[in-house]
């Protein structure tokens, strides 16, 4: 089969989307808020330490989110952990992020996941 364009490619002059001076949120959010916002309308268990690190389990006990700004872990420039169990309680996989990832990119990664509650691939 052989795939031939109709029309010729079309690079729009100025971005579909805005520059990113009228995101400035994309810079600026620190805190664990929006993060902990979405994990508790999804029934999480949240626990804040003395030490004002942010612990969130998921309902089936599986996924671990933590905001831990006072750790070994953030000295090391890691200030969000994600983890995820099978069901053997193994670690399966982890994610961080960084000081300088603003709170909603975080939590737009964990409702992404959230959002396939089932397998969804194919492939496995």
């Amino acid at each position: 089969m052989t795939l031939t364009a109709t029309t010729p490619l079309q690079v729009p002059a100025e971005p579909l989307h805005g520059p990113l001076g009228n995101r400035e949120w994309l810079l600026d959010c620190h805190c664990a808020g929006p993060v902990v916002d979405l994990l508790q309308g999804q029934g999480w268990d949240v626990i804040s330490d003395p030490y004002a690190n942010v612990h969130c389990s998921s309902p089936d006990q599986r996924v671990y989110v933590g905001f831990l700004p006072e750790t070994e872990e953030a000295a090391r420039g890691e200030l969000w952990r994600i983890e995820v169990r099978n069901a053997e309680g193994e670690v399966a996989w982890s994610q961080t992020f960084g000081f300088g990832v603003p709170a909603q990119a975080v939590a737009g990664f964990l409702a992404a996941l959230i959002a396939f509650p089932n397998r969804y691939c194919a492939c496995v």
